[in-house]
């Protein structure tokens, strides 16, 4: 894996780390195909029960497409006469990305230290918890530079801030401050910056040793919840709940709590 993302694994945590803070982390082919690769990882990798994506630096978690690589491209396509493949990247890394991070059976948090703009921001929406130093923003960005939305936003926006909030800013880009975001359900908690690591790392372990199957249950639940009626979402919510309570970890807790102890949960 490049050095331009760094993935760790411990005590059930895996963390992967946007190391280009000399760019603002954007995503240059490198960076891409390493990040893809480390979020498949932490999907796949039984052993892994939370994941917590953060980047290296201030200024920025990801400013999105690196853009001095991307004009290349166009030029060199353009001079070739191999019409938009540059633009195979949604296909080849966005999309994988996105899929691996919303689909893991596990729950995963963003810790968004500066800048998220474009697929940056794409990235923070498959998180399921964003926790955001108060010095962040928010950026759609890709009406900016004539281009539609990717890296997902068009299904995770409107489903954190409503339909019309998202056209607006999707139709409109603006930076939209820390506080702002957290106003609108795009931040969960607000951090001052000096602290934004150790928050996340407290919170994201916090989940790696929780009932990991009830998480994935719940990821489950309200992603299917979001495109079905209510009575398909209570004939899922029986389905998932008849599994969860067949688990290891829910006897651990009932348990725990018959003895008035702390659940010591497996993941399983």
């Amino acid at each position: 894996m490049a050095d331009t993302v760094l993935y760790e694994v411990s005590d059930g945590l895996a963390t992967i780390t946007l190391n280009r803070p000399e760019a603002m982390n954007a995503m240059n082919t490198e960076t891409k195909i390493a990040f893809r690769d480390a979020a498949q990882a932490a999907a796949s990798d039984d052993s892994v029960r939370a994941v917590l994506l953060t980047a290296a630096g201030d200024r920025a978690f990801c400013v999105g497409q690196d853009l001095k690589e991307h004009v290349g491209g166009l030029l060199a396509a353009r001079e070739s006469g191999a019409g938009q493949g540059v633009m195979s990247t949604v296909h080849e890394h966005y999309n994988p990305i996105v899929r691996a991070l919303t689909g893991a059976a596990k729950p995963v948090v963003a810790a968004v230290n500066g800048v998220a703009a474009g697929a940056g921001f794409g990235f923070a929406l498959a998180a399921d918890y964003r926790i955001v130093a108060e010095t962040a923003a928010f950026n759609t960005s890709f009406a900016g530079v004539a281009l539609t939305a990717d890296s997902g936003i068009s299904w995770t926006l409107p489903r954190v801030v409503g339909p019309s909030r998202a056209a607006d800013l999707l139709l409109f880009p603006r930076s939209i401050t820390a506080q702002e975001a957290f106003d609108l359900g795009i931040a969960n908690r607000l951090v001052p910056p000096g602290e934004l690591r150790a928050e996340a790392e407290k919170v994201a372990r916090a989940l790696a040793e929780g009932p990991t199957l009830a998480y994935a249950a719940l990821k489950e639940s309200l992603a299917y919840a979001l495109s079905h009626s209510l009575d398909e979402s209570l004939e899922k919510e029986d389905e998932l709940q008849t599994r969860a309570g067949a688990s290891e970890d829910h006897m651990i807790a009932v348990q725990a709590f018959v003895n008035k102890e702390k659940p010591k949960y497996l993941g399983r």
